[in-house]
């Protein structure tokens, strides 16, 4: 596929075009591996839409905006005709972006999240450290029958050496699965904060074991290269009913934001926000979420360190 096609309506929080930006935003809009309900290839225009809403992005904690620094390549130009013609058409795309840009990606559903890390480990030339926000474990061996799909990509990035099993942080799983699914990044060496465990706790203080644990394994992995896959239906319902495969007794709002600004002076390297799927929202809930999720990522990123 040729070039990057601008959207016509206004960038993520109206941003221009991306050329010489440090940080760029970026559409993968692909949901043909979703297996529950379709959608999320309209995530990134929601996203965006709802994006419009926050003026001059001025962080009200971070006290910084990204808008001089972003820019927006709109969605990325890909087939719709299976995942492997996708992932072949996405592939060649990456690299010029990684080696110009901080790159946030929005999905799509979970799927796109396997090229992405690809391209990351060629990248840096080693396995990432991930921290993953989500319901589900995503570590099945097959999809459905299929060799890959949005359920399948911790296990095959653990597998190809994409990331590091033992720098790898799962955060708010709670959905049925057999033991050996949702147990498996732990069985590898990493670590799972289930959203049972963390029911009740939104402050930092609240947060603060969870929070060293991260900051701990990554000190003890050497500070590895941190991706952050943040997929929406880690939040309950109640705050995100935009999603395809929605489960209950999720994170709170409060909470994933809280673990975003404490986390913001990790050395994170990139950022996909998946699985928001708007025919299924009400009231832009979702995309409003999802949208300042990314711009917190975005800000803390730009933030002076803090004491």
């Amino acid at each position: 596929m040729s070039g990057f096609p601008y959207l016509t309506q206004s960038g993520f929080i109206g941003a221009a075009p991306a050329q010489q930006q440090p940080f760029a935003i970026a559409g993968i809009p692909w949901d043909g591996s979703v297996t529950n309900r379709p959608g999320a290839r309209f995530g990134p225009r929601s996203i965006r839409q709802a994006s419009q809403m926050l003026c001059d992005a001025t962080h009200p904690l971070f006290d910084v905006s990204p808008i001089d620094r972003l820019g927006d390549l709109g969605d990325l130009d890909l087939p719709n005709t299976g995942i492997e013609a996708m992932r072949a058409a996405l592939a060649p795309l990456l690299p010029p972006l990684l080696a110009k840009h901080h790159m946030v990606w929005l999905g799509g559903d979970h799927s796109i999240t396997l090229p992405l890390l690809r391209a990351y480990r060629d990248h840096f030339g080693e396995p990432l450290a991930v921290i993953h926000f989500d319901a589900h474990c995503d570590t099945w061996e097959d999809h459905f029958g299929e060799p890959s799909g949005h359920g399948t990509w911790v296990y095959e990035a653990i597998q190809e050496g994409l990331a590091r099993a033992d720098c790898f942080t799962q955060i708010g799983i709670r959905s049925s699965g057999v033991r050996e699914a949702r147990e498996y990044v732990q069985d590898q060496g990493g670590q799972i904060f289930t959203a049972r465990a963390l029911r009740g706790l939104e402050s930092p203080a609240q947060l603060a074991p969870m929070l060293d644990a991260i900051r701990q394994r990554l000190m003890d992995c050497g500070n590895p290269p941190l991706y952050l896959s943040l997929d929406i239906d880690c939040l309950d319902p109640a705050f995100a009913p935009g999603t395809g495969t929605p489960e209950p007794a999720g994170l709170t709002s409060n909470q994933v934001f809280t673990i975003l600004e404490e986390l913001a002076d990790l050395p994170f390297v990139g950022m996909d926000c998946v699985e928001v799927a708007p025919p299924y929202d009400h009231a832009e809930l979702t995309s409003l979420v999802a949208t300042q999720l990314v711009w917190t990522y975005l800000c803390g990123r730009l933030a002076p360190a803090r004491s």
